[in-house]
C-alpha cells in the first residue's frame, strides 16, 4: 500500500470489494471523539464477502487529555453498531495510544486494519502510522497468524462451514507471504498469486459469495483439506525460520510512535 498519499477509497473501489451501495457516514458520525482513521476489515478486506456479509469498520479515535489524566477513565475501545438500508454495520475503534501499543505487540490483525486499502476516513496521523508499519514487523508475527489459523481450524472442524476454512487458509497464506517478503497482504485472491495454495480455494470463495454459512463438505474432501492445512503450517514454520525480518521493532520506530501519540494528543487532532 502506498502510504505517501492515503486517500479514501473511491466508491467504485468499495463496490469492487463487494461492499453494498450504502452510506457509511452515519456510522462514522456516531464516533464521539476525533477519528484518526476508519477502514473496512473483515470478509470484504479478505476478498471473500457473501451477499449478506456485515460491513466491519475498524479504526482509531483520539481521547482528550482529560480522559487520561483526570478521575474519569476514557473509553480506550469504542463500538458503534447500526443498520443502514438493511445492511448491518459496526465501527470498532481503539484510542491511538492503545492502538500503537497493539501495533508493537506483533498483532497482525491491527496492522491489516491500518494498511487496508479500503479507506473510508483518513488523516495525516493515519498516514504517519502507516508509514511506520514496516518498522514494527518482526519474524514473531508468524505466531499471530499461526495461532489465528489454529483457532479457525478448530471452529471449522466443529461447523464444517466455508467461512472458518477460508479464514484458516487466508491467515496461513498471509503469514507465509509476510515472513518471505515483509509485506502484509490480507486479500486472499491476491495471495493466490503470491503463495502456492490449494487449487480449490477459488471454488471456496465463489461458494461463500452465495452463502455466508455454507457448508464445505460438498466442495472439498476433509482429509485433503487437513493435509493441505498441515502443509501450509509447515511452510509457515519454514518461512519464519528463514525470514530476514528482525526479532523486535527498532528503538527508533518505538520512539517515533511515542512522539506521534504525544503530538496528536496534545494538539487534539487526528
Amino acid at each position: 500500500m502506498n502510504t505517501e498519499n492515503i486517500r479514501p477509497a473511491p466508491a467504485a473501489h468499495l463496490r469492487e470489494a463487494g461492499l453494498p451501495t450504502v452510506d457509511l457516514s452515519p456510522v462514522l458520525a456516531q464516533q464521539t471523539h476525533p477519528l484518526v482513521f476508519a477502514t473496512v476489515s473483515g470478509a470484504h478486506l479478505y476478498g471473500f464477502p457473501s451477499r449478506d456479509s456485515d460491513v466491519d469498520l475498524r479504526g482509531v479515535h483520539l481521547l482528550p487529555v482529560g480522559d487520561l489524566i483526570g478521575l474519569r477513565d476514557g473509553e480506550e475501545t469504542l463500538t458503534r453498531m447500526g443498520d443502514r438500508d438493511g445492511v448491518e454495520m459496526d465501527l470498532v475503534t481503539h484510542d491511538l495510544r492503545k492502538f500503537a501499543r497493539l501495533v508493537l505487540r506483533r498483532n497482525g490483525y491491527v496492522l491489516e486494519q491500518l494498511l487496508s486499502p479500503l479507506v473510508v476516513h483518513t488523516t495525516d496521523v493515519h498516514a504517519e502510522l502507516a508509514a511506520l508499519a514496516p518498522g514494527v514487523l518482526t519474524r514473531h508475527h508468524a505466531h499471530h497468524y499461526r495461532g489465528f489459523a489454529v483457532t479457525q481450524w478448530r471452529l471449522f472442524e466443529k461447523q464444517r462451514e466455508l467461512k472458518p476454512l477460508l479464514y484458516t487458509l487466508r491467515v496461513l497464506l498471509t503469514g507465509i507471504h509476510l515472513m518471505r517478503s515483509g509485506e502484509v497482504v490480507a486479500h486472499l485472491p491476491t495471495l493466490l498469486g503470491l503463495v502456492e495454495a490449494p487449487a480449490y480455494v477459488p471454488g471456496l470463495i465463489s461458494a461463500k459469495a452465495a452463502a455466508e454459512h455454507g457448508s464445505a463438505d460438498e466442495i472439498v474432501d476433509m482429509a485433503r483439506v487437513r493435509t493441505d492445512v498441515e502443509a501450509l503450517h509447515t511452510q509457515l514454520d519454514e518461512a519464519q525460520a528463514l525470514s530476514t525480518l528482525p526479532e523486535s521493532p527498532a528503538q527508533d520506530v518505538y520512539d517515533a510512535l511515542h512522539d506521534l501519540v504525544v503530538r496528536a494528543r496534545t494538539t487534539g487532532r487526528g
